[in-house]
């Protein structure tokens, strides 16, 4: 099988192309990329001892796609602009046009080489207010659902699954995703189009270039690592909003388990995420960071809420268990310690990026 991955020099698109090639030594893997995020250019000179090839290209640009030489056997989709609060301070073109009209392009370039297409898309897709309405009630260190209450129909003990509100508003990010998945479910309706659709919560672990607004959860390993301060943010200020995380470990082993189900590539909607277990307040992970670190940090807090920013996602993995006999196997304290990890053992390459 050969695969071809948009957005292949980014944390989620590099993490899968280097686990596939430690799986499938002999397989063609290709990774295509604009390298606009800073930190992707270096996985170049890994890519090359490893025989990953490497397409610079942007998909926004369908002739970019089209340049590619080959057929593949699977496309996967991991090009975005990724950050939830794109857009909102100005001009949406580039992530409208990265994140919508880059999967157009996808599913074009899938169509006519007869490519199976895994898209990954977010956890954002679903509605901000419904989201910020959640019955919630406060603990010592973090935010749970109040199962005293009436819950809102895709809301349990585990988390929200595949049946959420997506009726209202969610960010512009949110939004090109959505909107990608319909046209990935009106692909394979209309053409008989091989697709799956993940909806991912937070992946996080080592090799993520992270920022404040994507990418949190390495940042707060490397500022704590580092010894730079940081913030906590919105409800309070409290760091007691929740987000499960995914580690690219347990990404890449569904997707393996996906492509052993052909029959599942129906343009099917899938929650992928960290689950109950996998999940984490900012509070308690700035504890796991401590544990790793041997480091403790000042953390100021901002109680002022950003409009996108939500207080609480757990992903239900219900389905996509259910589905592909999947579950995660690494926590949020797997994904710290990894990622203390590849900081230390790069510490002058990580050091340019996160100082």
């Amino acid at each position: 099988m050969s695969i071809c991955i948009t957005g292949g020099a980014g944390f989620v698109g590099s993490s899968l192309a280097r686990r596939y090639r430690a799986r499938y030594p002999e397989r063609r893997i290709l990774a295509f990329d604009n390298l606009k995020r800073r930190g992707a250019e270096f996985n170049l000179a890994d890519f090359k001892a490893q025989d990953i090839e490497f397409e610079h290209g942007d998909v926004r640009i369908a002739g970019d796609l089209e340049s590619i030489v080959g057929d593949f056997d699977l496309l996967i989709d991991a090009s975005a602009e990724p950050s939830a609060h794109a857009g909102a301070d100005g001009s949406p073109d580039y992530l409208i046009d990265t994140n919508l009209g880059g999967t157009l392009h996808c599913l074009e370039w899938a169509r006519k080489r007869g490519s199976a297409l895994l898209f990954l898309s977010t956890s954002r897709v679903y509605s901000l207010p419904a989201l910020r309405q959640l019955p919630l009630r406060e603990e010592q260190t973090r935010l749970s659902v109040d199962t005293t209450q009436t819950l809102p129909r895709g809301l349990s003990a585990a988390g929200i699954d595949e049946t959420f509100d997506t009726s209202r508003h969610r960010s512009l990010y949110g939004a090109t995703k959505l909107a990608s998945e319909l046209f990935v479910q009106e692909y394979c309706a209309t053409y008989g189009l091989k697709a799956i659709i993940n909806r991912c919560g937070v992946i996080a672990g080592p090799g993520q270039w992270g920022k404040v607004d994507q990418g949190v959860y390495t940042l707060w390993v490397a500022r704590h690592y580092f010894g730079i301060g940081l913030t906590y943010m919105g409800f309070g200020g409290q760091g007691k909003q929740v987000r499960d995380l995914l580690h690219p470990d347990d990404l890449f082993a569904l997707v393996e388990a996906q492509g052993k189900c052909p029959d599942a590539w129906t343009g099917e909607v899938f929650n992928a995420g960290g689950g109950l277990a996998g999940s984490t307040s900012l509070i308690e992970y700035t504890q796991l960071c401590e544990e790793a670190t041997g480091q403790t940090i000042e953390i100021g807090s901002v109680p002022e809420t950003r409009p996108a920013d939500i207080p609480y996602y757990i992903t239900d993995n219900g389905k996509v268990s259910s589905a592909f006999n999947w579950s995660p196997q690494k926590n949020a304290r797997d994904i710290v310690f990894d990622t203390h990890t590849w900081l230390a053992e790069n510490h002058d390459l990580v050091h340019s990026v996160f100082t």
